[in-house]
């Protein structure tokens, strides 16, 4: 009889994970095998783009929380605790795997420029300690730096790397970067954000409505993939047959 009781209770749970719905419709989650920049990472020959969109899944092993909490940290290269943190601490965490550190970058651009920034938060002057991890300033960086794209609605303008910002509604803004991993549904690339569960890489491109698309690490891009990977695949391909 325990042994059944066991055998109904291992049933209904399998039962309620195969039916559990994820988050929002249609998401679809990453099998962190199936990143190509993390496997380039892990041999030593990832290039600084690369090193990016691989550090930004990674997040999805460790990063578990989220807490907007205002926290006293570093800088440059202040944190708060790896297994916590915003949306916008998914894009600065990334960027360091590759040297650029966007708390210094934010903080010494408000410095010099600090009229040029939002003043939703009500602040009089900049603060290393918050401002990086703050979506609309990360989004006037990225302007300043002349990387802003169009926004569209096609999935083929977004390419791996690219950081995107959304309007959630009622003044809430989200950011995330687009990974190197395409959904099997959707034929889109993942995304690599945090909006409450922790790290997260899931096909969210379109889920809202896009207010911001930015593109710092400049490159030519063919239908989605690199030229030089397609010229690199072309290549090895010719030479085993």
């Amino acid at each position: 009889m325990r042994a059944l009781c066991c055998l109904i209770v291992v049933a209904v749970v399998a039962l309620a994970v195969a039916g559990h719905k994820p988050l929002y419709s249609g998401v679809t989650r990453l099998e962190m095998a199936d990143s190509p920049g993390q496997r380039k990472v892990t041999e030593g020959r990832a290039t600084p783009l690369e090193k990016v969109i691989a550090a930004a899944v990674e997040q999805a092993n460790y990063t578990k929380g989220y807490d907007p909490a205002y926290t006293k940290i570093d800088c440059p290269n202040g944190d708060v605790p790896k297994e916590t943190g915003v949306c916008a601490d998914v894009i600065v965490r990334a960027f360091r795997a590759a040297n650029i550190d966007l708390q210094k970058e934010v903080h010494e651009d408000m410095t010099s420029s600090f009229a040029a920034y939002p003043k939703t938060w009500g602040a009089r002057k900049p603060d290393a300690n918050i401002d990086h991890r703050r979506v609309g300033n990360l989004m006037k960086w990225f302007e300043r730096q002349h990387k802003s794209l169009p926004l569209t609605k096609d999935a083929r303008d977004y390419a791996p790397g690219d950081v995107v910002a959304w309007d959630l509604g009622n003044g809430r803004q989200h950011i995330g970067l687009i990974t190197d991993v395409k959904s099997n549904e959707a034929s889109r690339y993942l995304i690599a954000h945090n909006i409450g569960t922790g790290a997260q890489v899931e096909d969210v491109l379109f889920t809202w409505r896009v207010i911001g698309h930015y593109r710092y690490f400049q490159k030519t891009v063919v239908s989605g993939f690199p030229v030089r990977w397609i010229i690199e695949n072309t290549v090895r391909s010719a030479i085993s047959r």
